[in-house]
């Protein structure tokens, strides 16, 4: 796991060193335990290491002796290295170490540009091929999009750049953008970016299972490629079992996070089994509360799980007067708006894992996209004919649905989204456009919320901020086998996740399989109630002076909103305010992030 970054371009200009140095430490908090840059006319590639397989071999970025012209960098896990070796070994290839990555210089070389479609792990990789007439910068991201790649072409000169992190990327002296017009509405509407785009205009996010090919002077050209071919296992559990021993094998501490539900409680349970099977020590569990009497606590469910698992348990508590510094650093991290409240939880959780000495540790990310367990779905399934249950979907994804959206832009900034179209518009379009074509629609939305709502929404969350940590989060929900498996069950097994209640039956208290379905977040409604902890720094950020220099939403609307919210606090204007708040932070961080401030490209 590691934070990487590059340039291509025409011409025999060698980057900047001092700029290259810039763009490097604006990450390095995902990668301390070592960085190296290589550099050359017109190119560039970077690690920021975080050492997790082979600690003490594989130096990034990677080279064989035997390969000249071949480097490649990598952020992430390559579970199938050691059966990629073999294979490689057998035609002659010889490596220095076993570090998942060394190989990698050897599998583009045999397959090229196809070298991904081999990788059974999270990754993002870097190829940079300068060998005499195929010089070309090749990127890759896994299936699910668990390690991104954000990219920057500047058409004026035809230099590429990117990185790891948005922050980096900004570091380059070339990378000049500018905030979207459309982004508050993006963020009120899906609460963060979606599909490749970011919130700034100029910088892209390589999607799910692209590739894309990078020739020095052009544009990239992204393609996506055959998904990794998983095998069955067996039933669920079996399968869940078996990926959850993989991850949990590292060459540092692995711990868990348990949040009390029933995704977390399974990766738990079944990581806590196989410590004790292979005599490891006790397996740590992690879940984050904030001091003080809350609603929604999940912490009483969350212990229930490590006691029927037998974890050493760490019960996190945040102090709620941190709170406003959290958000600060929550959005500086993630380079982008996001307006889910669950960002602050998930980075103080990671700060608390590793300020406890582990660097891996195990989610249950993605178990509700593929099987069925939001809400929203469910109401989707279930509505009768007539109904706008797409109309209804979107909203369900919003900080605030369309008629307050609307409500709250000026004249101005609703035109200009009537005219360009909302982020919303698109996530209907789609989803009707699946509908129209006849197909079941628990598979059409269950396709929707893994390609782009489940990247986007968080597992650049997950990726950003447990690596503002050093840690790598691993995801067993994610990883093809699990994946595959999902996607071959019956309609109905994908509907209310009845798969991953059978397969925790025997593994979870009975008060957890019971439960209602409720989300890791932080109490949001309670915290901008009258005296709450964040109620000043919302005021603050919606203060009517600076709404009305934005120009996009009226102030005497928000304030009225806020209003009533103080008389009768409430859980949907708390996240309308709440993406309100979030956006006009981020506006003004990322101004301090760009050198310089430019336009856009």
């Amino acid at each position: 796991m590691c934070r990487i970054l590059g340039t291509i371009a025409a011409g025999a200009a060698r980057p900047d060193p001092a700029e290259l140095a810039a763009v490097s430490a604006r990450q390095r908090h995902g990668g301390p335990d070592e960085h190296q840059i290589l550099s050359g006319p017109g190119w560039s590639l970077g690690c920021d290491r975080l050492a997790v397989t082979d600690p003490c071999g594989g130096r990034q970025p990677y080279r064989l002796p035997h390969l000249p012209g071949i480097l490649a960098v990598l952020n992430g896990e390559i579970y199938n290295h050691t059966e990629l070796r073999r294979r490689l070994a057998a035609r002659g290839h010889r490596f220095p170490d076993r570090c998942d990555g060394t190989l990698l210089p050897a599998l583009y070389a045999e397959y090229g540009p196809a070298f991904a479609e081999h990788l059974d792990g999270m990754f993002a990789v870097a190829i940079l091929d300068l060998r005499p007439g195929s010089a070309q910068l090749v990127l890759a991201v896994d299936d699910m999009g668990m390690k991104p790649i954000h990219v920057h072409h500047d058409p004026y000169d035809g230099s590429t750049r990117f990185a790891s992190e948005i922050p980096a990327l900004l570091a380059f002296e070339g990378v000049r953008i500018a905030p979207r017009e459309d982004a508050l509405d993006t963020v009120l509407a899906t609460r963060t970016s979606f599909s490749a785009r970011t919130a700034l205009d100029g910088i892209d996010v390589l999607p799910p299972g692209a590739t894309a090919l990078v020739r020095p002077g052009c544009a990239p050209v992204v393609r996506r490629r055959r998904p990794y071919e998983a095998r069955p296992l067996g039933d669920t559990q079996d399968v869940l079992r078996h990926e959850v021993r993989r991850l949990a094998t590292a060459d540092v501490p692995v711990c868990a996070v348990t949040s009390g539900g029933l995704d977390s409680g399974l990766i738990t349970a079944l990581a806590a089994e196989h410590a004790r099977e292979t005599d490891a020590p006790p397996l740590h569990t992690f879940h984050l509360t904030y001091r003080g009497k809350w609603p929604d606590s999940e912490a009483a469910y969350a212990r229930s799980v490590a006691r029927r698992a037998r974890t050493v348990h760490h019960e996190v508590v945040v102090d709620p007067d941190e709170i406003p510094s959290l958000l600060t650093r929550t959005v500086r991290h993630l380079g982008q708006p996001n307006a889910d409240p669950i960002a602050l939880s998930t980075y103080a959780l990671f700060r608390a894992v590793r300020e406890s000495g582990f660097t891996v540790a195990l989610t249950g990310d993605g178990a509700d996209e593929l099987f069925g367990g939001y809400d929203r779905m469910r109401a989707a399934l279930t509505a009768p004919p007539g109904i706008d249950w797409a109309g209804a979907y979107a909203d369900a994804l919003s900080a605030a649905p369309r008629l307050l959206r609307e409500h709250l832009y000026t004249s101005s900034y609703a035109a200009y989204i009537a005219d360009h179209g909302s982020a919303a518009d698109r996530i209907e379009q789609e989803l009707r456009s699946a509908d129209a074509a006849g197909g079941d629609r628990v598979t059409a939305l269950s396709a929707f919320e893994t390609r782009w709502r489940l990247p986007a929404y968080h597992l650049r969350r997950v990726d950003h901020l447990s690596m503002a940590w050093a840690v790598e989060a691993r995801m067993p929900f994610c990883q093809p086998g699990v994946v595959t498996h999902a996607r071959s069950l019956p309609p109905a097994a994908r509907h209310g996740k009845p798969a991953l209640y059978e397969a925790g039956a025997e593994l979870l208290p009975a008060t957890v399989l019971n439960r209602p379905k409720q989300p890791f977040t932080l109490p949001v409604a309670a915290m901008i109630a009258p005296g709450g902890p964040l109620l000043d720094t919302v005021r603050e950020l919606l203060s009517p002076a600076r709404l009305v220099l934005g120009g996009k939403v009226r102030a005497d609307r928000v304030q009225k909103l806020l209003n009533r919210h103080l008389e009768r606090p409430n859980q949907h204007a708390a996240l309308a305010l709440w993406g309100l708040a979030v956006h006009e932070l981020w506006t003004e961080v990322v101004q301090g992030m760009r050198i310089p401030v430019g336009c856009a490209a």
